[in-house]
């Protein structure tokens, strides 16, 4: 494959696992950094290099299949320069266009198109998205705050709850230390009723790696009291169920 194209082998190999990682439901990290989600924000950093993940086949597969609009926003952003350089890309862009399932993507993709990839259009691509990007995270910050007060006012059912905050929290792109911030907070809350806690943690697999140990560590380092040593038990069967856990444990012992 001529890397003359924009097209490299190793740039399809990254597509293929991006495309992969969407049918698991795995998050896209960034390289080198398995504990590291990639966000929105990386993907606009002009400065910051992506390795793998600059091609134009990943950031094509990133802005038609991932599910959060804010999130393929980002990758067109990145992908749109690239579409000055080649025919090929150039068709990689519009069929990005026509098979994402963001119409906000679509209708960048052809206002880039319909302007020979100009400068300036990129340049309002990226402004466009960073802004898109912040009333995003806004506005689900803001959802997750009305049904924090829903639940303790016992306006909405302890499932739902759950549900949406996973919702929110994935839709929103939320950065994982606010994450982590908002799931510790939960479960040391003496507020909170311990069976919210715990369908909260049947829920756990759904959060990256990264802030689940760190929630765990968090949580078990707190001052012992009725309600947190009952949260505390239950964390300790999932980390001794959890195979990550049992081989790092396993290190240690040799």
């Amino acid at each position: 494959m001529n890397a003359s194209l924009g097209i490299t082998p190793e740039g399809v190999k990254s597509a293929i696992v991006i495309k992969e990682g969407y049918r698991k439901g795995d998050p896209i990290c960034m390289p080198g950094e398995d504990a590291r989600i990639l966000m929105p924000e990386n993907l606009l950093n002009k400065e910051l290099d992506l390795s793998v993940l600059e091609g134009p086949l990943a950031l094509a597969m990133m802005a038609s299949r991932d599910p959060e609009a804010p999130m393929a926003l980002a990758a067109t952003t990145r992908l749109g320069p690239l579409g000055r350089s080649t025919k090929l890309v150039r068709g990689v862009v519009g069929l990005v266009g026509e098979t994402t399932r963001h119409s906000q993507v679509r209708k960048c993709v052809e206002l880039v198109k319909e302007n020979a990839f100009s400068p300036e259009s990129i340049a309002y691509l990226q402004s466009h998205t960073a802004r898109i990007i912040v009333q995003t995270r806004a506005q689900f910050t803001a959802a997750l705050r009305h049904n924090m007060r829903s639940l303790l006012d016992g306006e909405i059912a302890p499932r739902k709850f759950v549900a949406d905050f996973f919702k929110l929290t994935e839709a929103g792109n939320m950065r994982n230390d606010i994450r982590k911030k908002l799931v510790t907070s939960l479960l040391l809350s003496e507020s909170i009723r311990p069976s919210i806690k715990f369908i909260m943690l049947e829920n756990f697999e759904r959060m990256p790696g990264v802030v689940r140990r760190s929630i765990i560590t968090d949580v078990l380092k707190a001052k012992p009291t009725h309600h947190t040593e009952i949260i505390k038990e239950e964390l300790r069967w999932i980390v001794s169920h959890d195979p990550q856990y049992r081989e790092k444990a396993r290190r240690r012992n040799n």
